[in-house]
């Protein structure tokens, strides 16, 4: 018995792995693909930054941004053109998206949740932009006063707007798992609000665990059923690291096939209501993970690593990134 057991471990140590159309994992008992390339989409400067209580000068949000692009991220979620009444750190929207030196091949995306944002936008020099709905009718009536569907009908008139412009929309969709009022969310509720979108003209959606209480298998219940209404290759994650389970999150996402992952340089944000909550996944643990995997991002662990610790001290709190505490202590030394 002890020599099957050990004949057995070391077959499971046996693992190859070669990059063909994706990245594969094998041995005698599993084989698993993974993406060849996955697209992260940065989104610290906007949904990173949004909550912090002190005003963050115009001058650093366009250096985080512009490092951030340098360090090889090929989309950077830029600002958001809210209402600074209820979002005053996005008051200075115009300003951030008409200065920013854009680099060739990257997207820099904005948040537009009704038409004014979208006219706003687009006079600023917006090429893509985001819709935001909720999978939870209790999340969508606390947070925006109207229903799914009167949300979704709301974003209706934007996207053909915008559309007429040349503009891509993508879709965003919260409370993918779980809601901090009504709990779980059914997978059919997401699948609905997603296809909606789709409908819509969105030509990405991407389904966002807002309060972080998703587990591998509440996730694939969630995908498998988004998958069954719209292609995987216009679908994104958005997971937050709440109770600790965003990479192995994201893990399960990549073997369903998806390869455009959001994070958040440094872990910035948080979910403002979720008590305890500490944000989105950190880009540098994402982009560690997907390094050490053979998967390609075209992001610099190095630079990204050193932007992150760059806008913390800005801000004045720690990063929330194992990855990124670990390798700044490890170049600080170098």
């Amino acid at each position: 018995m002890r020599r099957a057991l050990r004949s057995l471990c070391r077959r499971r140590r046996d693992i190859t792995a070669q990059g063909h159309k994706g990245m594969i994992f094998s041995s005698s008992y599993f084989s698993t693909t993974y993406p060849a390339d996955v697209k992260i989409v940065e989104v610290g400067p906007r949904d990173g930054l949004q909550n912090e209580p002190v005003l963050i000068d115009t001058e650093v949000k366009l250096e985080l941004i512009h490092r951030l692009a340098d360090a090889g991220l090929r989309s950077v979620e830029s600002t958001a053109f809210v209402s600074p009444k209820w979002v005053p750190q996005m008051a200075d929207s115009k300003d951030v998206l008409a200065s920013i030196q854009k680099k060739p091949g990257v997207a820099y995306p904005v948040l537009t949740p009704n038409m004014k944002g979208l006219q706003s936008a687009i006079e600023s020099g917006a090429t893509e932009v985001a819709v935001f709905g909720a999978a939870s009718e209790q999340f969508s009536q606390r947070n925006i006063n109207c229903s799914i569907e009167e949300s979704l009908e709301r974003f209706r008139p934007v996207c053909e707007e915008a559309l007429k412009f040349n503009v891509r929309v993508r879709g965003y969709v919260s409370c993918v798992v779980g809601c901090p009022y009504q709990g779980a969310v059914s997978p059919k509720d997401v699948a609905r609000v997603a296809e909606s979108l789709l409908g819509m003209g969105c030509f990405e959606i991407s389904l966002g665990d807002t309060i972080g209480v998703g587990n591998p298998k509440s996730v694939a219940a969630m995908l498998d059923s988004v998958s069954n209404v719209i292609p995987v290759d216009q679908m994104a994650v958005h997971f937050h690291n709440t109770y600790g389970q965003a990479l192995a999150n994201i893990l399960l996402s990549l073997e369903k096939g998806i390869s455009v992952v959001d994070s958040s340089v440094a872990g910035l944000g948080g979910c403002p209501y979720a008590k305890g909550a500490s944000g989105n996944v950190a880009t540098e643990d994402v982009a560690y993970m997907l390094e050490g995997m053979g998967v390609e991002t075209g992001v610099d662990l190095e630079s990204l690593v050193r932007v992150g610790h760059w806008i913390c001290e800005h801000i004045g709190r720690p990063s929330q990134s194992n990855c990124g505490v670990a390798l700044m202590g490890k170049y600080s030394r170098g």
